[in-house]
C-alpha cells in the first residue's frame, strides 16, 4: 500500500466529516426595561429567526442609571421573551444579573 495514497484519503475523509459539522454560534440581542412593544417584537422575531438556523440566543438587558434598582421590570420582560419563544427554544441559563446587565441564554430545541 502507497503510504502517501493512505495519508491523502484520511486527509479527504476528515475534510468531508468537518464539512458536515453544524457549528452552534451565540447570537445577542440587547432590549431595555422602557422598551417599546413594536421593537420588542422586532426583537423577538430576530431570535426566532436565530433559533430557528440552529444558533443559541442571549437575551440582555441593560440598566441605565436608577433603572438597576427595579431589577423585577427586566426579569418580567425576559420572562415575556422565554414564554414567547417556548416553541423554538428552552432557557440553558436562567436570568442573572452580571453589573448593569440582566442576561439569560436560550438554546435550540434539539430535533
Amino acid at each position: 500500500m502507497d503510504y502517501g495514497k493512505y495519508k491523502y484519503q484520511q486527509s479527504k475523509r476528515a475534510a468531508e466529516a468537518k464539512k458536515k459539522q453544524a457549528r452552534v454560534e451565540l447570537k445577542e440581542v440587547k432590549l431595555r426595561p422602557k422598551t417599546d412593544e413594536h421593537d420588542y417584537q422586532f426583537k423577538v422575531k430576530n431570535a426566532m429567526r436565530f433559533l430557528g438556523e440552529g444558533n443559541k440566543v442571549k437575551v440582555t438587558i441593560m440598566f441605565r442609571g436608577r433603572e438597576v434598582t427595579h431589577p423585577e421590570f427586566g426579569r418580567r420582560i425576559l420572562q415575556r421573551v422565554a414564554e414567547d419563544l417556548v416553541e423554538l427554544g428552552q432557557i440553558e441559563s436562567h436570568p442573572n444579573m452580571s453589573g448593569r446587565f440582566m442576561s439569560m441564554v436560550i438554546g435550540p430545541i434539539k430535533k
